[in-house]
């Protein structure tokens, strides 16, 4: 028999999935009907902290510690009146209307949660995407995506020890040995590109001298599309080309990658880079579990089909949002964008309109927004388009003004997790401890 949790009276809510639009809907269901005695909410995710996935490039370059951004899940829900399950979701039994969990293991490789099931009246799908290789060879045994706080550590580990061992090797550095090839120029590669650019240089001025950052260290960055940032207006796009080229970072357009070797990437024009070090930012998918998971209906890329309610199109106790989410608005040829601003909409919806469907009332249509796009180079630019703010026009945006309205994006998901008042201690806090601490991880 497998092990489930314990059934209440109450109506329960199940949130699969701790990413940005997860944590903030179980938050603040915890806190609205959690509280009152009016629902029970469990939130369900594999890690145990919470990151904020567009810092993930910043992790990965070394410039931010995760230690000092990660939210702590078993600790959040006590504070917001939900409960935490650890686990991975392996299967869904709509009849029973139970989620079934894998066993959790710790590093050592000992059981610390059983497989397990959790039963549901209502249950959110908002676990997210993961990195499309597209089968490309050799992407898995020698690429690195950035889709988890794991890996984003793990590259930036390998990148300082990768410095180490070429300064206290015997011979000189070899060519593309400190070399890093970055596939894909969405957002997420084209910020990490800029990013690596500085904090590479910045880790060669604490002592490793043999390193001459103009000749040992490089960054390309790779994209299939005629354009990096094929996704945003064509003016962004060549704002940031033109400073990618003025900071040294090399940039190919129009090139597809047959093949990650260890040594390099290969072209499919028979052009080659000689490179130890590739992350994988190209194409995004839902997570392999969802196809097809309890008959419900999803896309070739996994996603989950859901009505304009954000229901499920074959059960409507299940909804979806964020990434893993496929819903095509009346009147649009294109499914809603894969964008945190989309999941963050979706999330207020739910919010909205869950309790609606508890009381058994009409469910509203969700609507998106589109608010234009900001790319941040970091220290060196922040650029962006913002829509809606004068109506029918577009605004084109740089320089400092961009880098504020960046950040307070990562501020308002702070806000909607934390609340205003942690939000600006916080803040006040790392203003204070900023001069005390590295401005560059080094471990």
């Amino acid at each position: 028999m497998v092990p489930g949790e314990s059934v209440t009276d109450l109506h329960k809510i199940v949130v699969v999935g701790g990413g940005a639009a997860g944590l903030e809907l179980v938050t603040k269901l915890g806190n609205r009907l959690g509280r009152t005695g009016k629902a029970h909410v469990t939130l369900v995710d594999r890690s145990r902290t919470h990151i904020w996935k567009p810092l993930l490039h910043e992790v990965a370059a070394g410039s931010l510690d995760i230690d000092q951004h990660a939210v702590d899940y078993l600790h959040h829900a006590h504070a917001n009146h939900f409960r935490y399950r650890i686990g991975e979701m392996t299967g869904l039994d709509r009849s029973a209307r139970t989620v079934q969990l894998s066993a959790s293991v710790d590093s050592e490789g000992r059981e610390v949660t059983p497989v397990r099931s959790i039963p549901y009246d209502t249950l959110v799908m908002a676990v997210g995407s993961t990195t499309n290789d597209f089968g490309t060879p050799g992407v898995k045994e020698h690429a690195i995506a950035l889709d988890t706080k794991e890996q984003a550590v793990r590259f930036h580990q390998r990148l300082v020890n990768g410095m180490l061992r070429a300064h206290t090797q015997v011979g000189p550095v070899r060519p593309g040995q400190l070399h890093v090839t970055v596939i894909g120029a969405g957002a997420t590669g084209t910020e990490l590109a800029a990013e690596l650019h500085r904090t590479t240089r910045e880790v060669a001025k604490t002592g490793l001298d043999r390193i001459d950052p103009s000749k040992d260290l490089k960054i390309t960055l790779v994209e299939a599309a005629e354009r990096i940032l094929p996704a945003v207006p064509e003016r962004l796009s060549g704002e940031v080309m033109a400073l990618l080229a003025e900071i040294g970072v090399e940039v190919r357009v129009k090139s597809r990658v047959t093949e990650v070797r260890p040594e390099g990437v290969q072209l499919a024009d028979g052009g080659f880079i000689p490179s130890e070090l590739v992350v994988w930012a190209a194409g995004v998918k839902a997570p392999g579990f969802l196809h097809d998971i309890g008959g419900l209906e999803t896309t070739r890329s996994n996603q989950l089909v859901v009505t304009p309610t954000l229901q499920s199109t074959r059960d409507p106790a299940i909804f979806a949002m964020g990434d893993c989410a496929y819903l095509v608005e009346h009147g649009s040829d294109t499914p809603i964008p894969p964008r945190a601003q989309a999941a963050h909409q979706q999330a207020s919806h739910l919010l909205a309109q869950i309790p609606n469907r508890i009381a058994g009332k009409p469910l509203k249509p969700f609507k998106y927004r589109d608010f234009g796009s900001l790319v941040s180079l970091g220290h060196y630019t922040t650029v962006g388009n913002l829509m809606g703010f004068i109506q029918g026009k577009n605004m084109f945006i740089a320089g400092l003004f961009a880098r504020v309205m960046y950040r307070s994006l990562y501020k308002m998901h702070q806000q909607a997790v934390n609340g205003t008042v942690k939000t600006a201690l916080d803040a006040l806090a790392r203003a204070l401890t900023r001069r005390t601490v590295p401005r560059i991880k080094l471990h």
